[in-house]
């Protein structure tokens, strides 16, 4: 080992999944900078390390990246770390790789668990190609822009998501996508870990306010009727809106539109009202 940065991947819950790799690279480097320096000590004393840590996360990454980097280059081993699962996956992480990259400084990655691949894995849908689309944004505008932008997307798609969001989420891609395959992956590794296949429709309509908890991954079913319009619930309503707009009454507007797009009379009629 000299001037490297190893970026080492850690257990999403079962200590057991850590390799002995992991274990023998984190004890043999100089220093250890981790997300958050509480949960990857409980994680070092489990495996008896003991090593000097740094705290890198999203509000001092630039400053602590750079420091980083100038240790490494005067000759240090330093090993990355995020609270579980791969560094630099939806995480500051990614950042320090940049600059590394930029200084000519060495790299290397030690496999570990992903919560994206696990969740893709037990999903039951299709695996062969899909896409990461990481946390939606809490922004409505960016969320709906977001979302636009896969209508049409025919890969898998997974996105992670915190429970106190998830009530919105189920609702804004069933509003998204209209009705398609859906798993909801949580708990990964751990000891309440659940997979729940459904699809958008059900789960905005049953499982939103079920209060489901715990670390959650989305997968969700592409679009599939590639010769066919795709229509989602949200240009259903934009539709009968339009109509309403011309003069239509509500309930001829939602049974023309249900005609077009394929969603119920019903449900376009209630979102109306």
């Amino acid at each position: 080992m000299s001037n490297t940065l190893y970026v080492v991947g850690t257990p999403i819950g079962n200590l057991s999944d850590m390799s002995p790799r992991a274990v023998e690279v984190l004890s043999g480097v100089d220093f250890i900078a981790a997300e958050d320096t509480r949960v990857t000590l409980k994680l070092l004393n489990h495996f008896g390390i003991k090593k000097p840590m740094v705290s890198y996360y999203e509000h001092n990454k630039r400053e602590r990246g750079e420091m980083i980097c100038e240790r490494i280059s005067r000759g240090e081993d330093c090993a990355i770390v995020t609270d579980a699962g791969m560094p630099c996956i939806s995480d500051p992480g990614e950042d320090l790789i940049k600059l590394c990259a930029e200084r000519g400084i060495r790299t290397v990655v030690l496999p570990g668990p992903s919560a994206v691949v696990s969740a893709l894995a037990v999903s039951g849908l299709e695996t062969g190609r899909f896409c990461f689309e990481g946390f939606l944004s809490v922004n409505k505008k960016s969320r709906k822009e977001h979302l636009e932008a896969l209508k049409n997307e025919r890969r898998t798609m997974i996105f992670y998501e915190a429970p106190h969001k998830l009530p919105a989420t189920l609702k804004d891609l069933y509003s998204a996508f209209g009705e398609r395959k859906l798993s909801i992956v949580r708990e990964i590794t751990k000891i309440h870990e659940e997979v729940i296949r459904t699809t958008t429709k059900d789960a905005a309509e049953n499982l939103a306010d079920s209060g489901i908890k715990g670390e959650i991954v989305l997968v969700l079913e592409g679009r599939k009727d590639e010769d066919s319009p795709s229509y989602t619930f949200s240009d259903a309503l934009e539709i009968a809106r339009k109509l309403i707009g011309n003069g239509s009454k509500t309930s001829d507007a939602a049974k023309e539109a249900a005609a077009v797009t394929g969603f119920k009379k019903n449900e376009i009629y209630k979102e109306l009202i």
